[in-house]
């Protein structure tokens, strides 16, 4: 999908909530305020129609890190993968910016996968799981950046630089990223300021030296505050150097 096409794809899910597999959602908009101050979070309840929470376990175990990934996908295909089995997260934010709540963040569901360090199982009990919605890794043919599932999956071209980042030294094999969006940014430091509070999760983040290493067990699993996909497992690339930490960490303590 071309990145210009992706904000009618996801105002088509806002519309009728029916994901790439033709399963139908129930939207519903809360406001809840971040506890200790006066700001506000607008968060969109996203349940099955058909009441179906197989997808999640119903278990609370107590929350110590967050995780943030990227889907690799768009969002009405990112809802529909979340949505079966038991590989998902509570949270998914919308290029717009908008966050959709598929169950609630005291529950868990597998979303590390295997050879996670401190163990799937484990992690994925106390981890917190965010999933930007975001094509990641792309790669240039000619003139354009396709994404990694087909050659002929165009997603821009090298002059629309306002849909990519070029990294000058390539992340996990790859050069090219797809851009986060500035809505994304704003939701992502409002969600991570709702949640650390909630939880009493401390917005500790890796210095920069380590943000883009994968930890071993004991580091990972005794580490405690805001994390991303690449700090424990080795063959992911969410969220490499494209995604600006800077940004976040300026800005979730204001």
């Amino acid at each position: 999908m071309k990145a210009t096409s992706i904000a009618n794809h996801e105002q088509t899910f806002q519309n009728n909530g029916i994901d790439s597999n033709g399963k139908k959602f129930v939207l519903t908009s809360e406001e809840v305020t971040i506890s200790g101050t006066s700001e506000k979070l607008t968060i969109i309840d996203c349940a099955r129609e058909n009441n179906d929470k197989s997808f999640y376990y119903q278990e609370i175990f107590n929350k110590r890190k967050i995780v943030l990934h990227f889907t690799m996908g768009y969002l009405k295909g990112d809802i529909a993968t979340l949505t079966k089995d038991h590989v998902s997260v509570p949270f998914v934010i919308a290029r717009n910016g908008n966050i959709y709540n598929l169950f609630a963040s005291k529950y868990w569901s597998y979303h590390l996968g295997p050879g996670t360090s401190g163990g799937n199982t484990a992690m994925s009990k106390e981890c917190i799981g965010i999933e930007i919605s975001n094509i990641g890794p792309l790669i240039k043919i000619g003139n354009n950046l396709v994404t990694t599932y087909s050659n002929t999956d165009i997603y821009c071209s090298l002059d629309e630089n306002q849909f990519y980042t070029k990294l000058d030294t390539p992340y996990r094999g790859f050069e090219y990223y797809a851009n986060f969006t500035e809505s994304q940014y704003q939701a992502i430091i409002k969600l991570l300021k709702f949640l650390t509070a909630k939880y009493n999760i401390t917005k500790n983040i890796l210095p920069e030296t380590q943000r883009f290493n994968t930890l071993s067990h004991q580091e990972f699993s005794t580490l405690t505050g805001i994390v991303s996909h690449v700090n424990c497992r080795s063959d992911k690339s969410d969220i490499g150097p494209a995604f600006d930490w800077n940004k976040v960490i300026q800005n979730i303590n204001i």
